[in-house]
């Protein structure tokens, strides 16, 4: 007789915790944060409300934890050949390949409303807008940073500028523009705020 092995309860609480993450991250892109629900989420996901609770104290964290997750998908998948921040001796050519990766995440419908929710949610939950920053934003600026580091041991960069602010000059344009739907988010902005910035962080 051959022998039946019990379920794995660690797959399936992992099938679900992945079920209600998806079913956050749609349901927020269609309704919005405002009109987002624990109840809304659980059902879309199939399981009960408790099991969410179990997990998360509240449907920002849900949503954060979610956002964090489809970085992560970004970043190991195919969909944007993330390989790590480059350093391939051109901080121009490095700088201008990420903010690119940036652009088409964020023109992505499927990132465009969790983002957005996400960050007008931190904007009035001051906790939660800690966390975003702490757990989502801050380790991408590091990456930006320790490639300009690299770039000024190597010439490339004013060794006296102050590698954060110049970090925010590169990024900074993207999100505003993206927030604030001014105009277009482009390869070709992106090429250019890069160009400006290392223009007025060259060596002197």
């Amino acid at each position: 007789m051959a022998e039946t092995k019990p379920p794995d309860s660690s797959r399936r609480s992992e099938r679900s915790r992945r079920a209600i993450l998806e079913a956050a991250l749609a349901l927020v892109g269609e309704v919005g944060y405002n009109k987002l629900t624990i109840e809304a989420i659980a059902a879309r996901a199939g399981v009960g409300k408790q099991t969410i609770y179990r997990w998360w104290p509240s449907k920002a964290a849900v949503l954060l934890d979610a956002s964090i997750a489809l970085s992560g998908d970004a970043q190991e998948g195919e969909e944007y050949e993330w390989s790590g921040f480059p350093d391939t001796g051109d901080i121009a050519a490095d700088l201008k390949y990420v903010l690119r990766l940036t652009v088409d995440q964020f023109n992505d419908e499927k990132y465009e409303g969790p983002a957005r929710a996400l960050t007008a949610a931190g904007a009035m939950d001051p906790e939660l807008g800690e966390k975003f920053t702490r757990q989502l934003l801050e380790p991408a600026m590091l990456l930006y940073e320790t490639r300009l580091r690299a770039a000024q041991e190597a010439g490339q960069v004013d060794p006296g500028i102050d590698v954060r602010i110049a970090v925010e000059m590169i990024v900074g344009p993207l999100t505003h523009r993206w927030l604030q739907r001014t105009n277009p988010l482009t390869y070709d902005f992106a090429d250019t705020c890069v160009d400006q910035v290392l223009r007025g962080i060259a060596p002197r």
